[in-house]
């Protein structure tokens, strides 16, 4: 036999696309040649199967061996093509009996010594494969991650010698799932109780009793929060408390969630699964490092952040037009990242928290220190946010700094706790996911009017408002996105003047007024 095919899979974003390793010895001089639009990483594999090959107790053809990775016009990268061309070489040559990869997905690097090594993107392909006829083939360093796919068959092995030894039997044992999903679904309800998700806790926060409840109505419904104030009022210590008041993921959230890290720099770990992510930028990331990019694209901060919260601090220092680029994400919940070669969509459906001082220095309205900006200074930092991105943040609250008058840091004062807020959030949330099928920050304009009718009296506080503040149309729906979580906090099955009310107070931060 002198051709041979192996079933295999690259990446395009987060999707999985089918790969055929095809193998063919001919005559003349020995060699190897690489077809099928691979880039330098996938080149170099030549070097590493043949020397893996080796030192795996079998031969090297001593022929002109030719390899194309089809289709020819998709690209292929990383090194996870070594494990299936050095199974058709090797089923080519005649030293593995023909078909015994007939029904198998094969993916794996290859150490010089024929080790199988850890490869990214293996959750995504193995949910790609799911309820098919095909298993997949990986290096067992990826089992725990490829199990996360509930209905997918998967074999795992350590080294190349191994693989050939199980082929050559015929006895591929598939690996004991340990009931995958079910482990899931656990670490997703149990993540808070476990300390999982976050140790620190809301009833650590003294006082800011108006940030609290904005908050609180920012995970019930999974709205955008602005934080203005000057230093030490609280602003990051109350973002990073927001994951352990947001309900617990679903399996389709935790899987999408996963599949992204699975495919990023930074891979799949086990212990993440079923924990919204919280990602904090530094203000000196670049427009590509927030939404994604490179010459072969790969997930930004924004997609990282799917299904989780990005927090944005000292947020004029980002620059205006970095900030910019996400606008369009906030609004469609994806980012497409195109190049000359290539074109790659990475979803990015994200809980903005942003923070801000009012001024330069930080003290602009403060009570208790002197401001030394002038009112120009002040225009000037703050223009740093446009406008039509600010118009994109549901919540915009101002902090102050609390006294210490009650000896309440001392511990002489009981703040609600993270798990009782998170009881709230979750029922309010079931509310929403029962009524119209997803959070209230993702309602469109037909369904925002079906569920979030306002009677007459509501209806003028509405006009009166939206004239007064000169709002928008997506700013007044946003508004209305607002009323319709706190009416679903309070479980009022309408939405009132009061709850139209309150959300009017976190529309514009007053520190934003001069803008």
């Amino acid at each position: 036999m002198s051709y041979a095919t192996v079933r295999s899979s690259t990446l395009a974003g987060v999707n999985a696309l089918p790969v055929t390793v095809e193998v063919h010895t001919a005559g003349g001089l020995p060699g190897l040649s690489l077809v099928g639009l691979p880039q330098s990483s996938v080149r170099e594999s030549k070097e590493r199967v043949r020397a893996a090959i080796e030192n795996s107790g079998y031969t090297w053809p001593q022929r002109k061996v030719i390899i194309n990775l089809a289709p020819a016009d998709l690209p292929k990268h990383g090194g996870r093509f070594d494990f299936p061309i050095a199974l058709g070489i090797l089923l080519a040559t005649g030293q593995l009996p023909e078909g015994c990869v007939s029904d198998l997905v094969v993916l794996g690097e290859l150490g010089l010594n024929g080790e199988l090594r850890l490869i990214s993107g293996v959750l995504p392909t193995s949910h790609a494969f799911a309820g098919s006829s095909l298993s997949l083939y990986i290096p067992s360093m990826n089992a725990a991650e490829a199990l996360r796919s509930s209905d997918t068959t998967v074999f795992a092995v350590e080294h190349l010698r191994d693989a050939c030894d199980q082929l050559k039997q015929r006895k591929r044992v598939p690996l004991q799932r340990l009931h995958a999903s079910l482990v899931g679904a656990q670490v997703s309800e149990n993540a808070f109780a476990a300390g999982i998700i976050h140790s620190a806790d809301m009833r650590d926060v003294f006082g800011q009793f108006k940030a609290r409840r904005a908050l609180e109505i920012t995970a019930a419904g999974s709205h955008n929060l602005l934080m203005v104030g000057p230093p030490g009022t609280g602003k990051s210590m109350l973002a990073s408390r927001l994951a352990g008041i947001q309900p617990a993921m679903s399996e389709a959230e935790s899987m999408e969630s996963a599949s992204i890290a699975s495919i990023s720099h930074r891979g799949f770990r086990d212990t993440d699964w079923g924990v919204r992510p919280f990602r904090a930028p530094h203000h000196t990331a670049s427009g590509v490092a927030l939404v994604g990019g490179g010459s072969n694209p790969m997930p930004g901060e924004i997609s990282l952040a799917h299904h989780g919260v990005l927090f944005l601090d000292e947020l004029p220092e980002f620059s205006r037009s970095v900030l910019d680029v996400l606008r369009e994400p906030m609004e469609t919940g994806e980012i497409t990242v195109s190049r000359a070669a290539r074109q790659a969509t990475f979803p990015s459906r994200f809980q903005l928290v942003a923070a801000m001082n009012p001024c330069p220095c930080g003290y602009h309205d403060d009570p208790a220190i002197t401001c030394r900006c002038g009112a120009e200074q002040i225009v000037r930092y703050q223009s740093r946010v446009s406008g039509p991105f600010l118009d994109r943040i549901d919540l915009h609250i101002q902090l102050q700094r609390e006294t210490h008058k009650d000896g309440a840091l001392q511990g002489t004062e009981l703040n609600e706790e993270s798990e009782s807020i998170r009881m709230r959030v979750e029922q309010a949330r079931a509310t929403q996911i029962q009524r119209q099928g997803k959070g209230n920050a993702f309602l469109d304009a037909a369904a925002l009017r079906k569920h979030s009718h306002l009677a007459s009296e509501s209806k003028i506080l509405f006009s009166k408002a939206s004239a007064s503040m000169n709002l928008s149309l997506r700013a007044q729906h946003r508004l209305l996105r607002v009323a319709r979580t706190i009416a679903d906090l309070e479980n009022s099955p309408t939405v009132g003047k009061a709850h139209l009310a309150e959300c009017l107070c976190y529309r514009r931060a007053p520190a934003l007024d001069e803008l």
